[in-house]
């Protein structure tokens, strides 16, 4: 688990309602969040949005990420041509847990459409709880890295 509690939340509009919950849910349990947005529902991309919260991540303006958009996987695509971000997308509580334990990833990509708030919130936490274990994992983030 992080020790730190900076996080940004971004998403495309297909996304704002789940975003909302989550930074609500998130705040709740001390994390200091910031949310870049958007926020209106008018048709936005989300190539920039992911861009923008992994941008925040790179020099330091937060330590971890979630970004949204209808399936995830645009928004993930985008944040990860940011050197230094390793994002995933999670459609279940394992997988959450595992790209923190074994792939030290900094960042969480949600899918507003495929799945629900209930859900959404128990792998966001899946994901603020796992604590990266290193060893034979860490060679294998530094591969990614280089």
């Amino acid at each position: 688990m992080t020790t730190s509690k900076r996080i940004v939340l971004s998403s495309d509009h297909a996304a704002i309602p789940l975003r909302r919950a989550i930074a609500d849910h998130i705040a709740a349990q001390g994390w200091e969040v910031d949310d870049i947005g958007p926020m209106t529902p008018e048709s936005t991309h989300y190539p920039k949005h992911g861009q923008a919260a992994a941008q925040k991540i790179a020099v330091g303006e937060a330590d971890l990420g979630i970004i949204l958009c209808g399936t995830g996987q645009g928004i993930m695509m985008a944040a990860n041509k940011v050197k230094g971000i390793r994002c995933g997308v999670c459609s279940d509580t394992f997988s959450a847990r595992m790209i923190r334990q074994h792939n030290d990833a900094n960042m969480l990509s949600i899918g507003a459409r495929v799945i629900g708030e209930g859900l959404a919130l128990d792998i966001v936490d899946a994901f603020l709880n796992a604590a990266f274990e290193g060893g034979r994992h860490a060679t294998r983030v530094d591969m990614i890295e280089d």
